[in-house]
């Protein structure tokens, strides 16, 4: 008994509200599930209404609220009222996953400014935003917790995706950054920066066997990660037991930044 109210006072999210965009998909999804599998009611805001339905189904059977907004986070005061709406719906905010972002691949010499631009405001000019608009309200509420997703192109250069880079190395700035400014008002700001995950998105990469291969020989755990393994980092961060951890660039990778 007394294992499991320490691992419920420690871990549990019972009472939170969490926000994630692009929750609704891949690793978003699974973030958010793992958050209301933990005790959260979520609030999910989507580019689209793709598979809302589904995932109010799997989350209210858990017990768990769960409410939905959609909206370009490209632009700036569609980013900025993000946050405002997940308040209206729930009163408050106490944990934002900052997880919508995109990619664009074309050789630094051929690549158009148009690219650039569209990356670096979902990927990181949007998670200004709302980190901003969010810490606000949990600087009122007594404390938060923020979640960034990074990459492991925060720390590597990779190649023909000069704005994805970028924007990953400035979201590890941002983390470090908003974390030095809002610890003292208990808000804990820390990343996530994942490995090779197994989504939808990476299902063709999986299924090459030559760029399989390459990719499970780089990686110790000789694995690629799954939602789970994210949705896990995210409950802890998100969770009493982090309390004392900010600025932090958690790598889940199976080993990869250290092969």
């Amino acid at each position: 008994m007394e294992q499991t109210n320490y691992v419920s006072e420690q871990f549990g999210l019972e009472g939170k509200v969490a926000m994630v965009t692009g929750g609704n998909s891949g690793i978003g999804k699974g973030i958010a599930i793992g958050l209301a599998k933990a005790g959260a009611d979520l609030f999910i805001f989507t580019h689209s209404s793709r598979g809302q339905e589904e995932m109010r189904q799997e989350v209210e059977a858990l017990g768990r609220k769960i409410a939905f907004a959609s909206g370009d986070l490209q632009e700036e005061q569609v980013a900025m009222a993000a946050v405002e709406k997940c308040v209206e719906a729930y009163g408050r905010i106490d944990i934002l996953v900052n997880n919508a972002g995109t990619i664009y691949r074309a050789p630094l010499l051929e690549g158009d400014n148009e690219g650039w631009r569209s990356v670096m405001d979902l990927n990181l000019n949007a998670v200004y935003y709302l980190s901003k608009v969010a810490a606000r309200h949990m600087k009122e509420q007594g404390g938060g917790k923020i979640i960034n997703i990074a990459s492991m192109l925060s720390f590597q250069g990779g190649m023909y995706v000069p704005s994805y880079t970028a924007s990953k190395h400035g979201v590890a700035g941002l983390t470090k950054a908003f974390a030095n400014e809002l610890a003292e008002h208990n808000i804990q700001i820390n990343a996530i920066a994942p490995g090779y995950i197994e989504t939808n998105n990476t299902e063709p990469i999986r299924a090459d066997e030559g760029r399989n291969k390459e990719i499970l020989s780089r990686i110790p755990a000789t694995r690629w990660g799954k939602a789970e393994d994210l949705a896990a980092a995210a409950v802890f961060l998100s969770s009493k037991a982090s309390d004392y951890m900010a600025g932090h660039i958690l790598c889940v990778d199976g080993g990869w930044m250290v092969r």
